[in-house]
C-alpha cells in the first residue's frame, strides 16, 4: 500500500482530491490535514507516511513552510505540491523549499496516480506547464526576495471578499452560496476586480492581490 496524506484547508478539495485517488486499490489515505500546522501535529503521532499532496496557500501555516518543516524532520516523506497557483514565485519556493513534484488541482485521475508512482521511483512529477515554467526559471533566474513596488489599488470590502474565495479555488457558484449573491452578482464583482487590477484572468488577479497585500 502507498500511504498518502492530504493536506488542504478547503475540505470541499481534501474530498475532491480523495476522490480522484479511490479509483486505485494500492493508495491507502492515512489522514487529512487543514494546513501547514495540523499536518506537523498529525505527523508527531504518525510519520510512517510515503507522500504528501500538499496545498500552498493555507492559513497559520502554508504549504511551503511546512514543505520545508517536513523535509527537515522527515526528509524521506515525498512531497507533491497539488495547488491552483501555477505562478514562477510559488514554484521557485516550493522547490527551494524541497518539494519533489508540482501538479495543478485541475490533474485528472490517472495523471495524478502516475504522478504519486514517479515520485515514489524517484523522479520529478510536475504538470508540462509547470515544467516549462521550471526550466525558464532555470534558465533566467528571478530574485522573488525583491520587494515589488506596491501600487495604489482600492478593492471595496465585498471585492476582497470574493477575491478571497477565489483564491481557495472555489467555482462561482460554490461563492455564491457563501456570500448570500447570486452568480450573476459574482461575476459583475470578478469583472470589476480584473479590471481595478488589470489582468485577465483569476491567477493573474490571485497574484497581484497577493503582491500588493491585498489578500
Amino acid at each position: 500500500m502507498i500511504k498518502i496524506v492530504i493536506v488542504d484547508d478547503n475540505t470541499f478539495l481534501q474530498k475532491a482530491v480523495q476522490d480522484k485517488l479511490s479509483f486505485f486499490d494500492e493508495i491507502d489515505i492515512k489522514f487529512k490535514a487543514n494546513n501547514g500546522e495540523d499536518l506537523l501535529n498529525k505527523l508527531e503521532k504518525n510519520h510512517n507516511i510515503d507522500l504528501i499532496l500538499m496545498d500552498i496557500e493555507m492559513p497559520v501555516l502554508n504549504g511551503i513552510d511546512a514543505t520545508e518543516a517536513v523535509k527537515n524532520k522527515y526528509p524521506q516523506i515525498k512531497i507533491i505540491m497539488l495547488t491552483v497557483f501555477d505562478n514562477d514565485e510559488n514554484i521557485f519556493k516550493s522547490i527551494k523549499a524541497g518539494a519533489d513534484g508540482y501538479f495543478l488541482k485541475e490533474v485528472n485521475p490517472e495523471e495524478l496516480h502516475n504522478g504519486i508512482l514517479e515520485t515514489l521511483n524517484g523522479g520529478a512529477a510536475m504538470t508540462p506547464s509547470i515544467a516549462l515554467k521550471t526550466l525558464k526559471l532555470l534558465r533566467d533566474p528571478v530574485d522573488f526576495d525583491k520587494s515589488e513596488f506596491s501600487e495604489d489599488i482600492v478593492l471595496t470590502p465585498r471585492e476582497v471578499e470574493v477575491l478571497e474565495q477565489l483564491s481557495k479555488g472555489l467555482k462561482y457558484y460554490v461563492i455564491a452560496n457563501n456570500l448570500f449573491l447570486s452568480v450573476g452578482t459574482i461575476r459583475k464583482h470578478v469583472e470589476n476586480i480584473y479590471n481595478k487590477l488589470q489582468v485577465h484572468n483569476k491567477l493573474e488577479a490571485i497574484q497581484k492581490a497577493k503582491t500588493n497585500n491585498i489578500i
